[in-house]
Order: C-alpha cells, then structure tokens, then sequence
C-alpha cells in the first residue's frame, strides 16, 4: 500500500443505539465485536494504511530513536532504598528491554543507621559496569518475558523479612495480574499462584500470608483477599469486599508498619480501614464512616499512636490535616469524624496532596499556583517550612522513604531543563528545617547536555470565560518567537491529575530542532487546586476544551509559533481533550497526536457493562441523569465531528486496553474520515497485543515515541516532509 492508496472503508451497518437523550444512528457500532473477523481485518488494513504514510518517514524515526537511545543511559543503576539491613535497587542493562530488581546487604556496621549516617558510596546507585560482588538478583524481567510479546510488572514486593517477593505479572495488557511468590533465598518461585488479581499487594508482618485485591468483570477491584503462605489459592480467605460498583479497592501498609489498610474510594468518598500487621486473623477495623463527598487518607503515626488524616471533610476543599485514636477492638470508633482533631489548617489555594509521618517530623506534599511544593513540619504543631528550590517551573516531590524513624528526607526534583535529581535533605530533630543536601543521583544525558542552552517559563492564557490558565513552556535559547517556531502543545484535564513539568531526553529531539514544548494547564487537572479540578469535571467539563483551545490561541498571538505549525497531542482522557478542542475550533492546528483516546463518551458512559463506566459517573456524570446527558451529548468527539477540514491526524489504540476499548478511537477514525471535507490524513494505528500503555518494552517505546516525533516535526514544517 502506498501513501496516496484509499483509505479502508469501514462498512456503514443500520445500528440503532438507545441511549440516554434518544436513540442514535451508529453505523460503526460492529466495530465493538473483536469477535468479528472483519473487525480484526479492518484493524490490520488500518494498521497497514498508516505504516504506508509513516513508511516514508522511517529515516527520521529511526535518526530519533537512536538520538533518544544515544542520550539515556542504557546502563544504569536507581538510587538504592534501604530497608531491614537490605539496600535495594534496580539496574537498566543495553540492548534489554526490561529492568533488573536487585538488592546488596548492607555491611553489620551500618545496619539500622540513619541515612544521613551510611556512607556516600553506599547511598549512591552501584556502578552498572561493575555491579558489586554481593549483589542478588531478585527478579529479571528480561528473562521472565522471554517468550511474551508483552510483560507489565505490576509489582514487587518483599516481605518484612527480605525472606519471600510476591510479585505481580500481565502478558496480556489488560492489567489483570497473576501473583507469584519467590524465594528469595533459593532465586526461584515457589509454585503458589494467585490467578487473577488486581494492583496493589500487602504481607503481614511475620512473611505468613499477604493481602491482595481481585478485579470482577468491570475491571473494578471489588474484594480483599488474604493469601497464606503455602497454600493454594483456593483456600484463600476473602477478608473484604465493596458491593457498591462506584468503588474501588486497594490495600497498603503505615509507614510505621504496624498496620495494613484496605482503602475504599470513588472519585469523591474514601473509606478506610486497618489491620493490626502481627495478626493475620484480625478482622479489619473502620477508621471513619464514608460520607458522600468527604475524602481522606491516613497514616500511622507509632511515636504517638495516632493516626494523620488528610482530609476535605468540614470545608476544606484544598484539605487540611487532622489526627485521630487508633481504632482498636476496645475502643472502635477512636478514628471517627466526630473525634479528630485539626493539625493543619485549611490554606484556599494550597492543596495538600498527601502526608508522611517520621519519627520525629512529619513532611507534606502540597500544590499551589501551579507548583509543587514539600514542606518540612513540626509532628505537634503542625508549623514548617517548605524545601528550597531553585527554579519556578519545576517539580518536586517526596522519593522513597521506607524508614519510619529516619532523620533524613529523599526528595526528587527537576524541571523541563534540569534532569531529575534525587537529594537527601538531613533534618534537624529538635525543630524541623534544612540542615545539608546531598545529591544521590542525577540523570545523566548521554553525549552532553548543557542546561544553558535551554530555556523554560511560564505563561498564562486567558479563557474563554476570563480565567487565567498557565502554560508551562521549553525551547532552546536561540529559537525565535517571531511565529516561524512550530511547537507542540500538550494537554490532559482530568481525574486531578496534574502535568508538572519535567525533563525528557526524547523531547530534546524536538527542542533540537527549532520546536517549543508547551503544556497546557487546563482546568479538570489538579494543577491549581481542587476548585482548578472540579472547574472541569461535570458540567463544567467543557471549560477543560476551551482552555485548550485558549492556550493553542495564546501560542499563536503571542508570536511563539503560528497555526499551521502549531501540533496538539493528548492521550486517553487527554485524547478526549484533543477531539473535543478539534470540534470546537478544527483548524487550532496543524497536526494533532491523540494516543488511546476516550472519544465515544456518550455511549461508553451509557454502558454499565464497559469496564470502569459506573465508577467513572463520580468524574464525567450519569448520561441517565439530565443535569449531566446534554452537557455530555455536546462535547462527545465521536458525536460532534463537523463537516469541515481538520488537521492531519495521528491515533492510537490498544486491543486489550481495560481503560479505552480499541473501539472507540476505531470508529472515531471512520466517521473523520466519513464527514470532514478535507484535510487529514487520518491515521489509526492499532496495537494488537498490548493495552492502554503500549508496547511495553523500554526500546519499543522509544521506537513509537520517535514516531510521533516524526510525524509531528514533518507536519509542523519543522523537518521537510520526504
């Protein structure tokens, strides 16, 4: 097939679908039936058409991949995390796809130190040209995928001994994992299989059984289980289960691990509860009673058996902080709402996004203006300060402390020219503050890289409505902003899931090029608090597309690029972002990139029986319900592509994806191509063995990341189309 071949025609079929707001025409609803032999052919010639259009680009795609495989380091070594006399790390070998989890003793003399207090040589990641002599391997993903198309750890974890690893594998993509147990003394699995599970794992305290959740056929974590070490599965005790279909289930374990946690949530209530660690038999206890729209979070605070509740209970939309009693068998209710007490205070406009409890301070995560902060606190009064930094367009955010008393903090940090850091921050114990810093591990850019020549800021657009949204913003020093630069807007919007701006070796390869990187903040992330999310979700869901649409104007009139070398890209929920911005405005760009895009939003919400629908009501609406249907009818891509021109396209999908179902960017491509007038071309490309993250292998994502990169810059005028 070549470039200028007709596109496939997918077959118009009468299908009449009764939704919500009166039934609809949906001529490509048979593309839902992966059954179908002809649906898998339509796939394939969808696949083949668009290798015919990227064929011609294979000299770039491959001049990409192997800039961005020439600047990563193919070997490589984590910072190590320390933890019952182990120091555990994981190391990147060239030409493997796939990590090595690994661990080293730490010598007797250092057992129990602080961090602060362990040598430099031992808190930084071993050289992976040299690994050290005492070095385990804990598991190879590499030889555990041999034979797999696809290999997702959804993970790793050893039991309070360091005896056992119960460790979680998909060769399917769909997120639906099989638990296997290994001995880590001997290197190999034990033989117990858990069939089918869920993310999210927790051992009791003496390796003799674990906690692990199992999915139902929505794909919704629905019930706890306690497996004993041992025993097949079948003797499995089911420990906890959530009949209501907006909730989902997931297990933990304190800092202080003295408790383990089954959490219940929707995307506005949370319900938690504890189990004494040392018990496997206990029966779990409630924290507090949920209530429609009060979310929290606890830890366990063991220097003063309390627990540490971030919550938006009484008001506090941007959450607070409050402590409460440890239920316990004698007193059951010490976690109740009506016994907390206030510990931070309720700030509008900074939104604490979480807490961890130390010995002898306690740090916290908290967003505001667009930038992440972590502040340093008094465990009693609650008072600190947050860490330093040294750029206002950047990212910080805790790392791994596993050690509950430790006098030091492992924080990450970088931004979108500075690559990512990790630091150790020594803390005083009588007040809380900065005392030293040490760098562990900084990202090395392979074949040199000179911050310098790189320049980031912030801007902001004005929507729609008034409201200032900020863009995050990259290029070199020496590209223009006279309108001749292109560059690629990015976006997302939802589920409070902030973008922040962070460092990405592949996206030198656009900056390298002339290109500015752009990220639009819009409304229906979390980017500015809760109010930014709930701006954008509901019935205020529209704000999210035209803030998009206001940022790829604001590009535009300010002169950093100009339309027809302006690209737009988004994935998933930032797919959706995408089509809906198209509809609005279909010439915003010049090209756009939607990768496993929600675009059928309509007709998935209508349908109970699509993995995640009933607990997605709590974030887009119940289409059943009129104060949500017309609002979703007007903004769905699927059902509002307008007969006029839109930008050359790219779209991707994945055919086991548990999140979006391959169908709907499926039959998105086919009405595009059935009612614009002109444009395009619209490519659909198809993943036929893997789910809503793609390939899984570290060189295939590479690979389809220059892809894009190369689909972008040929479109945008950046490089010349072949």
């Amino acid at each position: 097939m070549t470039a200028d071949a007709a596109p496939p025609f997918a077959e118009r079929r009468p299908h009449t679908l009764e939704r919500p707001g009166g039934a609809v025409d949906d001529p490509y609803h048979w593309l839902r039936d992966r059954e179908d032999l002809a649906v898998t052919s339509y796939l394939e010639a969808e696949n083949a058409h668009a290798e015919a259009h990227l064929g011609p680009l294979e000299g770039l795609i491959g001049t990409i991949f192997e800039e961005i495989k020439g600047r990563i380091e193919e070997d490589d070594t984590s910072a190590p995390s320390f933890r019952e006399g182990w120091a555990y790390y994981r190391r990147t070998l060239e030409g493997k796809q796939y990590p090595v989890h690994c661990r080293r003793p730490v010598p007797d003399e250092h057992v129990g130190a602080d961090l602060a207090d362990l040598p430099l040589d031992l808190r930084r990641p071993v050289d992976p040209a040299s690994p050290p002599a005492d070095e385990v391997v804990l598991l190879d993903e590499n030889v555990e995928a041999e034979g797999h198309d696809q290999f997702s750890l959804g993970g790793l974890h050893v039991s309070p001994s360091g005896r056992f690893a119960a460790w979680l594998v998909d060769t399917s993509g769909a997120e639906v994992f099989e638990v296997r147990i290994r001995d880590l003394e001997t290197g190999e699995d034990t033989g117990e299989i858990v069939p089918r599970a869920g993310y999210g794992l927790a051992w009791y305290a003496d390796d003799a059984a674990f906690l692990y959740t199992i999915t139902d056929d929505a794909w919704r974590p629905h019930q706890v289980w306690r497996h004993t070490l041992g025993t097949d599965a079948s003797e499995d005790v089911l420990v906890h289960a959530e009949p209501d279909e907006r909730f989902w289930l997931g297990v933990g374990r304190t800092r202080s691990r003295e408790h383990l946690i089954i959490a219940a949530g929707s995307k506005i209530t949370s319900e938690c509860r504890l189990l004494p660690a040392d018990d496997p038999d206990a029966a779990p206890l409630l924290v507090a009673e949920r209530e429609t729209g009060v979310e929290y979070d606890v830890d366990h605070d063991r220097a003063r058996d309390r627990l540490v509740i971030t919550t938006n209970a009484d008001g506090a939309e941007d959450f607070a902080v409050v402590t409460a009693g440890v239920p316990t068998v004698d007193d059951p209710d010490a976690g109740a709402r009506d016994r907390w007490q206030p510990l931070i205070a309720h700030r509008p406009g900074v939104r604490v996004e979480g807490v961890a409890c130390f010995a002898e301070h306690l740090v916290v995560g908290e967003r505001t203006e667009a930038r992440t902060q972590v502040r340093i606190c008094d465990p009693i009064t609650g008072e600190g300060d947050p860490l330093a930094v040294d750029e206002e367009v950047s990212s910080v955010g805790m790392g791994p402390n596993p050690e509950y008393g430790s006098h030091t903090l492992r924080y990450v940090y970088g931004s979108m020219t500075t690559p990512v850091q990790i630091v150790d921050v020594a803390l005083d114990a009588q007040r809380p503050r900065v005392e030293t810093k040490e760098l562990i591990k900084q990202q090395r850019v392979r074949g040199g890289y000179d911050r310098e020549r790189y320049v980031s800021w912030r801007d902001w657009a004005t929507a729609s409505d008034g409201t200032r949204v900020p863009i995050s913003l990259v290029r070199r020093a020496d590209t223009p902003l006279d309108g001749s630069a292109p560059c690629l807007l990015y976006g997302y919007g939802a589920y409070e899931i902030s973008l922040d701006p962070g460092f990405s070796p592949a996206r030198l390869s656009l900056l390298d090029r002339g290109a500015v990187f752009a990220i639009a903040h819009v409304r229906g992330g979390g980017e500015m608090g809760r109010r930014w999310y709930e701006d954008g979700k509901f019935a205020r869901k529209p704000n999210s597309f035209s803030d998009f649409v206001a940022c790829a104007d604001h590009l535009v009139a300010e002169g950093i690029t100009a339309r027809d070398r302006l690209a737009i890209r988004g994935g998933s929920a930032g797919g959706l972002l995408i089509g809906a911005a198209l509809n609005l405005e279909p010439g915003v760009a010049a090209v756009a990139v939607a990768e496993v895009p929600f675009v059928d939003v309509v007709t998935t919400m209508s349908d109970p029986t699509i993995p995640l629908t009933v607990i997605e009501y709590d974030e887009w609406g119940d289409p059943t319900l009129d104060e949500f249907a017309g609002v979703m009818a007007s903004y769905s891509p699927y059902d509002n592509v307008r007969a006029e021109p839109y930008p050359a396209m790219l779209v991707t999908a994945g055919l086991n994806d548990p999140r979006v179902q391959y169908w709907e960017p499926a039959k998105w491509v086919a009405k595009l191509r059935a009612t614009t007038t002109g444009g395009g071309p619209y490519l659909l490309k198809t993943q036929m063995g893997a789910g809503h993250a793609g390939r899984s292998g570290r060189y295939d994502a590479w690979r389809d990341e220059a892809e894009v990169l190369a689909f972008v810059l040929t479109r945008t005028g950046a490089v010349p189309a072949p």
